[in-house]
């Protein structure tokens, strides 16, 4: 009997495994009084147990304070005891010197992840702990979009600036992420919570064999997407909760001349159960998805609130490829747009004419209680439509508007059911324009 291609993936997802030599980081001085500052404390542990070997950095019970970036190492298991919280400072100075990152899809120097690794492997930060960003106090107040540093960084990654002339960081106000590592391998992420957050809360970049699970995000600020995997294979995120101030997952590739470049595509991922409850959408792809996304599998998810629930978005000036699409079993309670969305000319583009190739998805015995404005938005672009989408045993009980479908070849319908009346088959209605994030 041939193995399912979910199996086929998990064949090749493993936590990273750790010697059971345990650093107690009080036992290096660390004090958990809540304002005294333990970095110098967690750099030299992490070191030590890294350069040792590995094992186990624990942080016992109590408030930690600490003025900068966690910075992981090889073989680092980072593990917060029940009880434990590590509350970052909100000073921008403390995440400096810039370091090697990507910002919404571009590669840059800026302010440094407040947990950051960079070409590690057999990384993880574990336990029952929790991690407070504070970032409403400094960098969630930021406004980066739409602002001329943004545009400078977008037209730095468009003209294909070198990248270690991209320096921004000190006198720029570009939020940085609260966990990014860039370019590892074997990566686990279990257990923890996290609050207030200063960007995009989880974002893999470039890594390999990632698991995130029992995680419990509760982080409301602006561009506070839960997971963001991005140019990465073999993901695995299941068992989480997420109450985000954006997307609950947003499967990410790189932006557009950059993410051709780097030319990694996101491959062979897993969401499953798993609940969002999201300020905008529940499970994505894009719209950072230049260098493509392929292999994706979510399932068994419910979703309280979002504003779109299952949706791919991309632009004009993206490229690359989103396919081989499978959703199935995913329950929402409330869309404020649409519960099912394809959109191939999303907001922010800046003039190109390189349009994505959305081909093979299926999604399948999904529910919608209520949809804002319309259950099924398929749209493409003219000459370059959607390809090879099958709807099967869907139902929207309530919303205003059953469908809008335009440039949209091989979309089929099987048992879809909205306010109550079966749609034999797709209808063409042209471009009509939704609520964006």
């Amino acid at each position: 009997m041939a193995t399912s291609p979910i199996n086929q993936i998990l064949k090749n997802i493993h936590p990273p495994q750790f010697k059971k030599a345990i650093y107690n980081i009080t036992s290096f001085g660390a004090v958990a009084d809540g304002k005294t500052d333990t970095k110098a404390v967690f750099d030299k542990v992490i070191n030590l147990c890294s350069v040792n070997g590995g094992g186990q950095v624990t942080v016992p019970k109590g408030v930690y304070f600490i003025a900068g970036p966690i910075v992981l190492k090889s073989y680092v298991n980072l593990h917060f005891e029940d009880g434990a919280e590590l509350v970052f400072s909100s000073e921008a100075k403390d995440y400096l010197p810039a370091v090697l990152t990507l910002w919404e899809g571009t590669e840059l120097y800026n302010y440094s992840p407040l947990f950051y690794a960079y070409q590690c492997s057999d990384i993880a930060i574990t336990g029952h702990g929790t991690v407070n960003g504070s970032a409403s106090k400094n960098f969630a107040t930021w406004r980066p979009q739409r602002s001329a540093e943004q545009n400078k960084l977008r037209q730095m990654g468009s003209d294909g600036t070198p990248v270690y002339q991209r320096v921004f960081g000190d006198g720029y106000h570009l939020p940085p992420d609260m966990i990014q590592f860039f370019g590892c391998k074997n990566v686990l992420i279990d257990g923890i919570t996290i609050t207030d957050a200063p960007y995009w809360v989880i974002h893999p970049v470039l890594c390999n064999n990632v698991t995130v699970q029992n995680v419990t995000i509760n982080s409301h600020n602006l561009n506070n997407d839960g997971c963001d995997p991005e140019m990465c294979t073999n993901v695995l995120i299941q068992h989480c909760d997420f109450t985000t101030g954006d997307d609950g997952i947003a499967i990410k590739a790189g932006r557009d001349q950059d993410g051709w470049r780097i030319g990694q595509p996101t491959e062979n991922v897993i969401v499953r159960d798993c609940v969002f409850n999201s300020k905008t959408n529940g499970l994505c792809i894009g719209s950072e998805m230049s260098a493509g996304v392929r292999n994706v599998y979510m399932y068994n998810v419910h979703i309280r609130k979002c504003l779109s629930a299952i949706y791919f978005k991309s632009n004009l000036d993206r490229g690359g490829f989103i396919e081989n699409i499978h959703v199935n079993n995913v329950q929402c309670d409330s869309a404020r747009s649409a519960f099912i969305r394809f959109e191939n000319n999303y907001h922010g583009s800046r003039g190109g004419h390189y349009p994505t190739s959305f081909n093979g998805f299926t999604i399948e015995n999904v529910t919608c209680k209520h949809s804002g404005e319309v259950g099924i938005y398929a749209v493409g672009v003219e000459g370059n439509t959607l390809k090879n989408i099958i709807l099967k045993n869907v139902a929207v009980l309530n919303t205003p508007g059953d469908e809008v479908v335009a440039f949209a070849e091989e979309l089929k319908y099987f048992g879809v059911v909205i306010n109550g009346v079966r749609l034999a088959k797709p209808v063409n209605t042209g471009v009509v324009a939704l609520k964006t994030d």
